[in-house]
């Protein structure tokens, strides 16, 4: 057994050490435009008196740290966070000033609760101090190298002077997320000789439901059995044909044994509970059949929730703690800055930086690397490029701010063959307000210069069949469909943004219409969470209440002939009510809904985008494909930068599927690897 505990980082310090490291990797930090950077130094001065400026990542956003020093001292200290989270890492920016000033150097303690924007605060810092010194500044690799024109990039060409570490491991695992530690927990409890890596200082966010088809909980259920090659079918029509069956088939016939190990590690090991979701909960009603809009919902969905709720513990910091048990950790704040191979073309290990102090390390990985990076939706150059439709119908974001496509731009640089369909998951809760578009804008602070315009991640009621119209008034789809079949339909409306109009029986009529998936919590959750709701999206501006539908039309933006058409449509939308039949579009009569008691709700909506599942093309071991579509030897791919499954869309009527592709392609590339096939 290898306990991964790295001995602390040797930094490089020595500018002759990083001679090799090409321009892609050192950073031209110049002081700051109008600085006195010019200005001569005391013979005895520590520092040359300037104003410099040094950047870092941050959670969401590029953060800045501007200081001025005298030939002695540090005089002035600028931190902008502002593109950080509003609660937590923008508000610390005043403190972590103060914390410089005071400190006289970049190691400070920084903020509790904002552990990321800290940290790149304290690596911004860092490259102010080391210009002033005159010292060579090495950023990180992972900054971007592609741009507007050129998402790829190119990969960096590091020089063997610059690598002063080395790890030997069988296997190594890049990226502590859900496919990350999950893997690590099935490494662990075989005994096997593995690293985990991660960029971050810590696990990443958990998403805490998975699909498993057929497991032990839903046999305990008494839920029949499931009819699996209807279900490979409906995956299929999800992708429009453009996936590989083989490779969906794994996550069918290999989930319920994903489940078992899941289960002996949570259930078995630290007491908690998996509320299964099963019976009426776990399907449409059956009236959607009569109208063009019966999809399969499979009964699959696990959730520890609730056991996690109580526990306060999400799952991947359960599952760091249950390999750290076993003797294992993870090598944090370590990014992966390139794949290697041998002659042969087999995948060796990788190059990895430490994003404390950017020294390089090898990592050599005698049976195979395992790539869980994440997708690729904090990355803009990624988005625009490929996927210029859903970035288009894009108001908001939720996903990981993290994920900026590193993993999958480096298994493209050593020859792996990207899917050629997007297929972003998108959800239609991203409210805006009135007469803001869809698609980026520009932003000083966000990663690329680039961000989406809506200030709250999900406004989940969005997720409801009510009336839907264009900003002509008009109504354009039937609204009783998958979650990104409206924002879709919406790229063809003006601002490609629709609003979502309800009255005062909208708790009632959201128990009637019986959404499943995760915008079932609107009528589980009720009339408190909706009031919560509305009451965040009222403070940005986003929602609006009123007595009478003129007033709610003024509040909307509608005016003159626009005004007079949404008026006419509402009033249209009751009569389909009263006849419960909607002659205009075929949505099921029960997702029909009256809109004449006060007050009247109203907001304006595009896509909340989570993550990307267009990625790396694999098959059914998990094994990463060439250009070829041959396997590459010592490289599998889990996770949303995972491909060959999803395309043009996220089956999300199907809830857990991805996470449950996820947790089982991570555990069934440790058995490829190990050897453990049969295990």
């Amino acid at each position: 057994m290898n306990k991964i505990s790295r001995k602390g980082f040797i930094k490089i310090a020595a500018a002759a050490a990083m001679s090799g490291v090409t321009a892609g990797a050192l950073a031209a930090c110049n002081a700051a435009s109008g600085s006195a950077s010019a200005s001569t130094s005391g013979a005895a001065g520590l520092y040359t008196p300037g104003t410099y400026e040094g950047t870092a990542e941050g959670i969401s956003s590029t953060v800045k740290v501007t200081m001025t020093f005298s030939d002695s001292a540090v005089t002035d200290v600028v931190v902008d966070t502002s593109g950080e989270t509003a609660s937590f890492g923008a508000a610390a920016a005043d403190e972590l000033r103060e914390q410089l000033m005071a400190a006289g150097s970049a190691e400070i303690d920084g903020v509790s609760g904002s552990t990321i924007t800290s940290d790149a605060v304290m690596k911004a810092a860092k490259s102010c101090y080391a210009q002033a010194k005159g010292e060579t500044v090495v950023s990180s690799v992972q900054l971007p190298t592609g741009d507007e024109n050129d998402w790829l990039g190119k990969e960096p060409d590091i020089d063997e002077a610059a690598i002063t570490e080395t790890v030997d491991t069988d296997i190594l695992i890049v990226g502590a997320g859900n496919g990350g530690m999950f893997a690590a927990a099935y490494a662990a409890a075989n005994g096997l000789n593995f690293r985990v890596i991660e960029q971050n200082a810590n696990v990443q966010d958990t998403r805490h439901w998975y699909g498993a088809v057929d497991s032990a909980a839903a046999k305990e259920a008494g839920e029949p059995a499931t009819d699996k090659a209807k279900l490979l079918s409906e995956i299929s029509r999800y992708a429009s044909g453009k996936c590989d069956q083989r490779v969906v088939k794994t996550w069918i016939n290999e989930s319920a044994a994903m489940h078992d190990f899941m289960r002996s590690i949570l259930e078995d090991k630290y007491g908690w509970v998996c509320d299964f979701t099963s019976g009426s909960e776990a399907a449409w009603p059956a009236e959607n059949a009569e109208h063009n809009t019966d999809y399969l919902y499979p009964v699959q969905e696990h959730n520890y929730m609730a056991s996690e709720s109580a526990s306060g513990t999400p799952r991947n910091e359960l599952l760091l703690q249950y390999i750290q048990e076993l003797g294992y950790d993870v090598d944090f704040k370590t990014s992966l800055a390139k794949l290697e191979k041998n002659s042969d073309g087999r995948i060796t290990g990788i190059i990895a930086q430490s994003t404390e102090d950017d020294h390089f390390i090898r990592y050599n990985a005698n049976k195979g690397v395992l790539l869980a990076c994440g997708g690729f939706p904090g990355n803009p150059y990624m988005m625009e490029q490929l996927d210029p439709l859903g970035t288009s119908v894009t108001t908001a974001c939720s996903y990981s701010p993290a994920d900026k496509g590193y993993g999958i731009r480096a298994a493209v640089w050593a020859g792996a063959n990207l899917d050629k369909e997007a297929a972003p998951m998108l959800f239609d809760r991203g409210i805006v307000a009135p007469g803001v578009d869809a698609g980026y804008v520009d932003s000083d602070s966000a990663f690329g210069g680039k961000a989406f315009p809506g200030k709250i991640r999900q406004f989940n009621p969005g997720t409801q069949p009510f009336l839907k119209v264009n900003r002509n008034g008009e109504r354009f789809a039937n609204e009783s469909s998958p979650y990104n079949d409206i924002v879709y339909a919406a790229a063809h409306q003006p601002g490609r943004v629709y609003a979502q109009i309800s009255d005062a029986n909208f708790i009632e009529d959201a128990k009637r219409f019986h959404t499943i998936g995760c915008s079932a919590q609107t009528r589980n959750l009720g009339e408190d969470y909706f009031a919560q709701q509305v009451e965040n999206g009222e403070k940005e501006g986003c929602f609006f209440k009123a007595d009478t539908l003129e007033e709610l039309a003024d509040k909307m933006g509608f005016t003159g002939a626009a005004k007079d058409t949404f008026l006419a449509t509402v009033e249209r939308y009751n009569e389909l009510y009263d006849k419960q039949n909607d002659e205009d579009f075929g949505k099921p009569a029960y997702r029909l809904s009256a809109i004449r008691t006060a007050p009247f709700y109203g907001c304006w909506l595009g896509a909340s985008l989570l993550t990307t599942e267009q990625g790396i093309a694999i098959n059914e071991k998990g094994q990463a494909l060439d250009t070829n579509n041959q396997p590459m030897e010592g490289l599998y791919i889990t996770g949303d930068m995972s491909g060959s499954f999803f395309a043009n869309n996220y089956p999300c009527l199907m809830a857990g599927v991805a996470m449950g592709r996820t947790l089982t392609y991570a555990m069934k590339a440790v058995k490829q690897m190990a050897g453990l096939e049969n295990a």
